[in-house]
């Protein structure tokens, strides 16, 4: 019996579903006690950002953009 090629990528899928939920969960913390906005903006800038970075290409480029952004609606607000 053959298995669907999608199986084969499910273990890839769920560690990168795992990655993101850890990287979303020490922000998410940090807001629930009330963590001063530029502490919670470096955490995620040195968990989230800089391994995308340092992989280069595509990822890199999204995540600089990200980060860029947030940085903008900061200086505004």
């Amino acid at each position: 019996m053959t298995m669907p090629s999608h199986i084969d990528e499910k273990a890839v899928v769920l560690k990168r579903f795992r990655r993101i939920e850890g990287q979303v969960r020490g922000p998410q913390r940090m807001v629930e006690e009330d963590a001063y906005c530029i502490n919670i903006l470096d955490d995620h800038l040195n968990h989230c950002v800089v391994n995308p970075v340092a992989a280069g290409g595509q990822g890199a480029d999204d995540k600089i953009n990200e980060a860029t952004a947030v940085i903008a609606r900061m200086v505004r607000s």
